[in-house]
């Protein structure tokens, strides 16, 4: 099981991401991606779905028209772990 961000190792991790920010209440962050349209928001969400799967780490995700909100946040951790950070890099990676 990942082990839950904290301290140092936690302050690192946050500032290899870009435009994340942390959701108040709740160990997690989160994102709004902003595409062209309904079509190019649909076709990210199905690439990161994939990467998803194979992280077996799933993200909390609502999709209106052309902006997909992301939240992520380990649930079996009870917050920000590692699998967190690095599945915001790959959808940033894909956002581009």
């Amino acid at each position: 099981m990942a082990e839950k961000l904290a301290g140092a190792e936690r302050e690192a991790a946050l500032g290899q991401l870009e435009g994340w920010t942390e959701v108040a209440g709740r160990d997690a962050i989160s994102k709004r991606f902003v595409f062209a349209n309904f079509t190019d928001a649909f076709g990210w969400m199905t690439k990161v779905a994939l990467v998803a799967e194979k992280m077996d780490h799933h993200p909390e995700w609502f999709n209106v028209y052309k902006n997909v909100d992301v939240t992520l946040s380990t649930h079996d951790a009870g917050g920000l772990t590692q699998l967190d950070i690095k599945l915001a890099q790959k959808m940033d990676k894909l956002a581009q």
